[in-house]
């Protein structure tokens, strides 16, 4: 039976599977995190190659092994924003601007946890046979916050359950989220990728 890499290891082999020239948004290069893997700066290096894929393609195969990384090295978030990369490569991005209503105009009266785990509804345009309106579910991810609160406007990306239903989406359509009876806010798309897998 194979033994499993420890994340020292799944670092290193991620980095391999970077483009020799590719560098960061912040002008980091694959060097550079060769040279923090031989310090042994393990977080910092994990920190760093999530940063790739906001540039750069990236293999399914990268996002799970530094899923796996995190997960050895007991960083949840972290191992919940690599799986959910890898989700996209798959099934492909969609990012909006998101407003949540304040709690005085019927909102939501607490912040939401950013980080996946909410699974709202959502009005994306779609009508069921007769004519009614068919909401569909997306994960949720905030980018760069840890939670959305009332009142508060931010860019997210969507998980859809069933990502085929929102392959009509193009930027600039406004969609709306539903937690309950009111809208719970509303979303401008502003980027679709399909998937690159």
């Amino acid at each position: 039976m194979r033994l499993m890499d420890d994340a020292f290891t799944l670092l290193r082999q991620a980095v391999d599977l970077l483009p020799k020239d590719a560098m960061t948004e912040n002008g980091v290069t694959v060097g550079d995190v060769r040279e923090d893997v031989r310090r042994q700066e393990w977080e910092m290096v994990l920190g760093l190659l999530t940063e790739f894929g906001d540039v750069h393609p990236i293999s399914l195969a990268f996002w799970e092994l530094l899923a796996e990384a995190a997960r050895q090295m007991m960083l949840d978030r972290s191992r919940r924003w690599c799986e959910w990369r890898g989700w996209e490569v798959r099934h492909g991005t969609v990012r909006a601007t998101l407003s949540l209503p304040e709690a005085r105009k019927g909102g939501r009266r607490s912040a939401s946890a950013g980080d996946g785990r909410l699974r709202p509804m959502w009005d994306i345009g779609n009508r069921t046979p007769d004519g009614e309106r068919e909401l569909s579910v997306a994960r949720l991810w905030v980018e760069f916050a840890e939670e959305l609160g009332p009142g508060e406007t931010a860019d997210v990306r969507l998980a859809p359950l069933s990502p085929e239903q929102w392959r009509h989406l193009t930027c600039g359509d406004v969609i709306t989220m539903y937690e309950a009876r009111p809208v719970a806010g509303t979303a401008t798309v502003i980027e679709v990728l399909p998937p690159h897998s």
